[in-house]
Order: structure tokens, then C-alpha cells, then sequence
């Protein structure tokens, strides 16, 4: 059976593309942590996916789009994500 899968976005504007990968990285961030804390683990195989449309002020639309599964919690802070169905773990670090 398959998984349910949910929309996480979010949008804004940029006002100089200068600014895009500092942003893009920063709110993909801000957006997987939002879908974890919510029990949502990433969907590997689709995204995270950002689109932007140049607006006639010189700014930026854009939008950022990833997709989760809910596996709860503590499970959702413990992997890396959903790949092909199966949950990938997190690497664990050395010490």
C-alpha cells in the first residue's frame, strides 16, 4: 500500500538574485525542520524544488516545494528521509 504524501511550501519574494542560494538553502532548511517537527519525513525522490518568476518591480516570486510522509516524530528526526518507499536512516557520526 502506498504512503500518503503531503505538500510542504513555502513562498516569498527576493528582491536581488544575488541573494538565491544563500535563501534558497536557508528556507530549504527551515522547511524540512518544519516537516519533521510536524512527524513528516522527506520524500528523497521528489525535491526539494524551487521556482522563481521576475516581477516587472526587479524582484523575485519564488516558491519552495518538498514532499513528506508522516512516520511520526521521532522517527522523522532519526532519518535522513523516504526513498522508494523505505525509510533511509541518518548516518551517525563517529566519536
Amino acid at each position: 500500500m502506498h504512503s500518503n504524501i503531503k505538500r510542504f511550501q513555502v513562498d516569498g519574494i527576493i528582491a536581488d538574485d544575488a541573494d538565491f542560494p544563500r535563501l534558497r538553502s536557508q528556507f530549504e532548511d527551515m522547511l524540512a525542520k518544519d516537516m519533521r517537527s510536524s512527524g513528516y519525513a522527506p520524500v528523497l525522490d521528489l525535491g526539494p524544488y524551487f521556482a522563481t518568476v521576475y516581477r516587472s518591480d526587479k524582484k523575485y516570486d519564488f516558491v519552495i516545494t518538498a514532499y513528506g510522509v508522516y512516520v511520526g516524530r521521532r522517527k522523522a528526526q532519526l532519518c535522513m528521509g523516504i526513498s522508494n518507499g523505505k525509510i533511509v536512516p541518518a548516518i551517525q557520526k563517529s566519536k
